[in-house]
């Protein structure tokens, strides 16, 4: 596949997460979690991109947020369950992307914050005003950044894609 493709990345931070007694990795999704991840699911599924692979952390309210968001879905994608994307850090989360196979042009990634917020604004050389504006005002739960770039995955890096969306479901 030649390396001028143009590419999507989908980062979606997790749904609200509810805080019972049990340890971090564990917490499950609170009702309004609940509710907003299949909204942002309907928001991707009519506004795309829509992924061809969704590389999901192994927490268990990024993994309930990715099952209840991709029904909305016209077709599931292939789903990866990445244990590097816990509490990743944006280096992280660009080490992971870098390694998407070649052939897929459009990338999903479910994770946390601060990494999701950090690494849309590292990754940012250009952007749509609006969107960045709302980027910069907090990612919240269920929120969703969209960024395209041109190139192979492992060409990702800091500055080389455009913000070109920013939506959640609580504004």
């Amino acid at each position: 596949m030649s390396v001028d493709v143009s590419r999507s990345i989908v980062l979606f931070r997790h749904a609200k997460a509810d805080w019972p007694e049990v340890p971090d990795h564990e917490r499950p999704l609170a009702e309004r979690g609940r509710r907003e991840a299949p909204e942002t699911g309907e928001w991707l599924a009519e506004h795309g991109p829509l992924p061809e692979l969704t590389l999901c952390s192994t927490a268990t309210r990024a993994r309930e947020t990715w099952k209840l968001a991709v029904h909305q879905f016209p077709r599931r994608p292939r789903t990866v369950y990445e244990e590097r994307l816990y509490e990743a850090p944006p280096g992280q989360i660009i080490e992971v992307l870098n390694e998407a196979p070649e052939d897929m042009e459009n990338v999903l990634v479910v994770g946390h914050n601060p990494g999701m917020q950090s690494v849309a604004g590292l990754l940012a050389g250009s952007a749509d005003q609006e969107a960045r504006a709302r980027l910069e005002r907090g990612f919240p739960t269920s929120a969703v950044a969209v960024l395209r770039f041109t190139g192979s995955w492992k060409s990702l890096e800091a500055g080389s894609a455009e913000l070109t969306d920013f939506w959640s479901p609580q504004e």
